[in-house]
């Protein structure tokens, strides 16, 4: 009888030892410092990945069982990863043309803008158009001679370029600047501008001089009245913006990607590049608000959660202000520094309802641009209403992209409506030193960039960039939202120090929470048994380094569904 037992118990411990042992794993990565943005487990020694799912991270104790001689294995020398980190709110294609176009980013003057396309014309066809995007007037160290409404006039521009038409986007994308050239071939001049601005309707301006002639700068949709005669890109040009922009997204560690506002012949391309197998960057797209027969079509189908997880389609995005280095963005109370105007809507409020509605009823996820206090506030109250008829959709996940400016009273209603600021924190680096100018001090302190206040009534922040608004770097918006200042460090304190983020919620907000703004926490965001091995692993601890070494961390290496597909050398 004990005989028996003892080979009995043998067996079973030999059987327990063989269901124990683990398929031994594709790719091992261990020797650095590992962060999971998992509560229970926030550090581990080492992560083990079968195809493009993580299967173990744990202690090197843990590790022997999922390595055999076939395993690949990453030592990370000390080096520090995280998981990918996801651009919550940009422009993919954006992204790809700001690297075809002129890049105006960094100029400092008018003038220096003005040399640019002058180098560009030299360049040039006759009569080839000269695009390109990225200045901000508010940024610049010497401010034009004359200017109107604190916008330079195009006569400068025009004599540099008599014969390209030029049109250059401000760098927030909601105004845009145009030569005499252009505006000929438009057909925009003292006469027609009135008829123009009639046809345009609401949300659009075009600045006029003391005289009445237009100056060359065209605000939110009265650019179209140039854009439209700006000849179509190749098909080649198409691709080849594409292929920049997720060969940026990788450089900087960017795994995922909220595309705010796609239109249908980028789905048609991102497609086309998924079924070539050439997508290497994680897509989750939302619809443009300005194509109706678009959203239409995708309500009548629905929503399209990709089972390979390079392109979800669930999400629709709208334009409701402007921005407010153009002064269009929607205030209660008039700008300090253009008391006649409180910026504008660009798009009707009862739209809002009636898409946020449709949004519960067919299944996507309405996310809706709002930089001004008014903005926000509106379009709360018509999320608000939409809930309330649909008691039942309580996994809506609206989202408010920019968020930025908010009257105290509303920053509770976002943790308790459920509504998902998506902000991008570099916007306060590059935006607070003059944004006191358009808001006066009180607005600035109660209601500007609350990213600890939205965290304490309960809401989900999702960081970002909304390249190519800002460069795509996430270093860069993580500093900006644990110190609150300019890139140059400045001020000492940072502004409005008790809203800065801690290092644990600005990586939250670039990795889980920016996964839950789309509905995927399950698969990826943080380091899990079971999720996306995606990961971005730095040169330095972006967790623990002096706030003063942040900015010069760099990424070493980015991995996508177990692959490495970016390693800086």
């Amino acid at each position: 009888m004990r005989i028996t037992t003892l080979v009995f118990l043998f067996l079973g411990f030999g059987l327990t030892q063989c269901l124990e042992k683990k398929t031994p794993a594709d790719l091992i990565i261990k020797g650095g410092t590992i962060y999971t943005v998992e509560a229970g487990n926030p550090t581990v020694e080492a992560v083990a990945v079968s195809g493009d799912t993580i299967v173990y991270a744990g202690n090197m104790a843990g590790l022997s069982q999922y390595q055999d001689e076939q395993t690949k294995v990453i030592d990370l020398a000390g080096k520090t990863m995280t998981p990918g980190f996801i651009e919550g709110h940009g422009h993919f294609m954006g992204l790809g043309y700001a690297e075809l176009n002129l890049d105006l980013m960094n100029v400092t003057s008018y003038e220096e803008m003005v040399e640019k396309v002058k180098e560009a014309v030299a360049k040039a066809q006759p009569g080839q158009w000269i695009i390109g995007r990225g200045w901000h007037q508010d940024k610049w160290t010497k401010k034009p001679e004359k200017q109107i409404k604190g916008f330079q006039t195009h006569h400068l521009l025009s004599a540099a370029s008599p014969n390209n038409p030029v049109f250059l986007s401000h760098a927030s994308g909601h105004a845009g600047f145009a030569n005499a050239k252009a505006m000929q071939l438009a057909g925009v001049n003292q006469l027609s501008v009135e008829q123009l601005g009639k046809n345009l309707g609401e949300g659009g301006e075009i600045l006029l001089d003391e005289l009445g002639n237009p100056t060359g700068l065209f605000n939110e949709r009265a650019q179209s009245l140039i854009t439209q005669h700006i000849p179509d890109d190749t098909p080649e040009t198409y691709e080849r913006a594409l292929e920049l922009a997720m060969a940026a997204c990788l450089r900087n560690g960017i795994t995922s990607f909220h595309d705010a506002g796609v239109s249908r012949e980028s789905i048609e391309l991102f497609r086309k590049f998924k079924a070539a197998g050439k997508l290497n960057t994680r897509l989750y797209v939302m619809l443009t608000g300005f194509n109706s027969e678009l959203l239409y079509e995708w309500f009548r189908k629905g929503p399209e959660v990709d089972p390979d997880n390079l392109l979800t389609i669930r999400a629709i995005k709208l334009n409701c202000d402007g921005a407010l280095g153009s002064r269009g963005a929607w205030l209660l109370e008039p700008y300090s520094d253009r008391p006649e105007f409180s910026g504008m809507p660009t798009l009707s409020m009862d739209t809002v309802l009636k898409i946020s509605r449709e949004g519960l009823k067919y299944g996507f996820q309405v996310c809706s641009h709002a930089i001004g206090d008014r903005a926000n506030r509106e379009i709360l109250d018509r999320y608000e209403i939409a809930f309330s008829e649909n008691p039942a959709a309580t996994n809506h996940r609206y989202r408010i992209e920019h968020a930025q400016h908010l009257h105290p009273d509303d920053i509770p209603r976002f943790g308790k409506l459920g509504v998902i600021p998506a902000m991008q924190a570099i916007h306060l680096s590059s935006d607070r030193p003059w944004a006191i100018e358009r808001l006066g001090e009180k607005r600035i302190k109660e209601g500007a960039y609350m990213w600890q206040s939205l965290l304490k009534s309960g809401a989900v922040i999702v960081n970002g960039t909304d390249v190519p608004v800002e460069p795509i770097n996430p270093i860069a918006s993580f500093f900006a939202s644990v110190t609150r200042q300019t890139l140059k460090g400045e001020p000492e304190g940072g502004y409005e120090p008790a809203e800065k983020m801690t290092r644990g919620q600005a990586l939250r907000s670039y990795t889980l929470d920016a996964a839950y703004g789309a509905f995927e926490e399950n698969s990826k965001g943080s380091i899990k048994p079971g999720k996306l091995a995606d990961f971005v692993v730095f040169n330095k601890d972006l967790m623990t380094v002096p706030d003063t070494e942040i900015l010069s961390t760099e990424v070493s290496m980015t991995i996508l569904g177990g692959k490495i597909l970016y390693e800086k050398k």
